[in-house]
């Protein structure tokens, strides 16, 4: 593909004259295509982890390696890509990067040994990470900034909508199915095509990176900071967080080693630090940044609490549960090629769909708040669906504000921190969401068995009429009686648990209502900041 391209005076790209409107559906198919590997592996523990821990004959904590070792790896890669990339080419980095995911996905079904998992998760974290910045990236340098809308919001199908919603499906029925073994394999077909397509295209001239000499101590700095902290969010809940000292120890430790590399790339600013942090002059990217972590939140949050809920409340399959969210990526894609229409067509800006996305999602979560252990797909639907339509909204908007505007040298270290950003926020909202059910059903057992205490009328009638029940089935009288007891407290501690869940919806909801007016003022004073520098480099000297 020889697409001729100049830069206007904003800093985006033009491109002129493409020789087949073929040509660039099969690189924006790859590309797409290529995004999706990384999401099925990403996701891929998170319904496989009770049948892996049998074949692979790991406890939690050596399990919980595979896990958190990937994102760790892959939150060090969204900052290493663009360094890479000036090195290389972006389309050498994606390509290589789609071949090694599908080949390690290949080669992890293939084994049970816990040490060569391990290794292969932690490889493809790397190339996850590499992938969606190189791929994003050439989208962002090859496509006019007319066209950022309609490409972002293609590109967010692969990248945003299949692991919220279409992987969950897959691979529930995929462990229901088959085995978990086949999550893996049914990532390499995906990523042979997606390999086939990014060989037979060309972009011209490679994406444009700003070159840099690589930052040995901001790489070490940042590669402690992401192995601690990740570590932390990851398995923090289970430890009862600071209760235990290896967590306070390797929070101390990632928290020192994040403020020194902050520290060192203010200090190797022009003289080849990791982050080219004169990106933060961008008014869009500065408000952008911010709100990735409120949509990270947003969308790995209720990815979590949603299935969770379906199975440990409503006792439904992986694949049930997988179902639940499968409709809503119908609306996530509606929303997304919605949201780039009206900002395309009608000339809306991105920034005024924002609150949209918010009070949408908001919306979900406080109607999902209302649920119950009787509650079935029929009743979470509508509110599932409004999710899809919140997040479209959310995303799209947040990725064109962000960084579209940015000077093509600059656009792969935006994309990487821009990804860094979602991600962190999405682990800080499960971590806490997490740990918000534990302790609220440990609460809400004690409130409960205190209202059921032995003695009340209602509670002697209910496990009067339950025993005699069971009496009347063939168990004996002691037996009966000893059984109506344990499944009293069967249905306290569900109900504990289902309050748990609903106080924890609806925290998200709270969560997005505090921080919208703290977007909006970050908003304002950011533009006035901005305003203020360019008052002063429009001054004559």
């Amino acid at each position: 593909m020889n697409i001729r391209r100049a830069i206007d005076p904003a800093g985006a790209v033009s491109v002129s004259a493409p020789p087949g409107a073929m040509t660039v559906v099969l690189l924006m198919t790859g590309i797409v295509l290529s995004a999706l590997t990384e999401a099925v592996a990403s996701t891929a523990l998170s319904l496989a982890r009770l049948d892996m821990l049998g074949d692979v004959h790991a406890t939690p904590d050596e399990f919980a390696r595979l896990d958190y070792g990937y994102t760790a790896v892959k939150l060090v890669f969204f900052l290493l890509a663009p360094w890479l990339m000036s090195r290389l080419s972006a389309q050498t980095c994606l390509r290589a990067a789609t071949g090694a995911m599908t080949l390690t996905c290949g080669v992890a079904a293939l084994t049970a040994n816990l040490d060569l998992l391990l290794a292969l998760r932690l490889f493809q974290g790397m190339t996850g990470g590499v992938l969606l910045v190189a791929g994003q990236t050439m989208l962002l340098q090859a496509f006019p900034r007319t066209s950022q809308p309609v490409v972002q919001a293609l590109y967010a199908m692969g990248a945003v909508v299949a692991p919220a919603t279409l992987a969950p499906y897959m691979q529930g029925w995929l462990v229901d199915s088959l085995t978990w073994t086949w999550i893996f394999l049914a990532v390499v077909p995906v990523g042979l095509a997606a390999l086939a397509l990014l060989a037979s295209t060309r972009l011209g001239a490679d994406a444009e990176v700003r070159a840099g000499r690589f930052d040995w101590v901001g790489i070490a700095l940042f590669s402690v900071a992401a192995s601690c902290l990740t570590y932390v969010l990851n398995q923090g809940s289970r430890w009862d967080w600071l209760e235990e000292p290896f967590i306070v120890n390797l929070t101390i430790a990632g928290v020192v080693a994040l403020v020194l590399f902050v520290v060192r790339q203010f200090q190797a600013q022009g003289e080849g630090a990791l982050m080219d942090l004169s990106i933060f002059r961008d008014e869009g990217f500065a408000f952008g940044f911010l709100a990735s972590f409120a949509a990270g939140f947003a969308l790995f949050g209720s990815a979590y609490l949603i299935p969770s809920f379906a199975v440990s409340v409503l006792g439904m399959t992986p694949t049930e549960a997988g179902w639940l969210l499968l409709p809503s990526g119908a609306m996530f894609v509606g929303s997304l090629l919605l949201t780039a229409f009206l900002v395309t067509r009608v000339g809306l800006p991105p920034v005024l769909t924002v609150p949209i996305g918010i009070l949408i999602f908001m919306t979900t979560m406080w109607m999902l708040s209302g649920s119950n252990g009787e509650s079935g797909t029929p009743d979470m639907m509508p509110a599932i669906l409004l999710r899809g339509l919140g997040l479209g909204f959310l995303f799209l908007s947040i990725t064109l504000i962000t960084l579209v505007g940015l000077p093509r040298q600059t656009v792969a270290y935006g994309v990487g921190l821009f990804n860094l950003g979602r991600q962190t926020g999405g682990l800080i909202g499960v971590a806490f969401l997490q740990t918000m059910i534990d302790h609220q059903v440990v609460l809400n057992k004690v409130v409960l068995g205190a209202s059921i205490a032995s003695g009340r009328v209602a509670v002697t009638e209910r496990l009067a009429m339950v025993t005699r029940s069971l009496t009347a089935r063939g168990m004996e009288t002691g037996e009966a009686a000893q059984a109506a007891v344990q499944m009293l407290g069967r249905e306290v501690a569900r109900q504990a648990t289902v309050i748990a869940y609903d106080t924890a919806f609806l925290t998200v909801a709270l969560f997005f209502l505090a921080a919208a007016p703290v977007l909006v003022t970050s908003k304002v004073i950011i533009s006035k900041i901005h305003a203020r520098q360019r008052q002063k480099e429009a001054q004559p000297v």
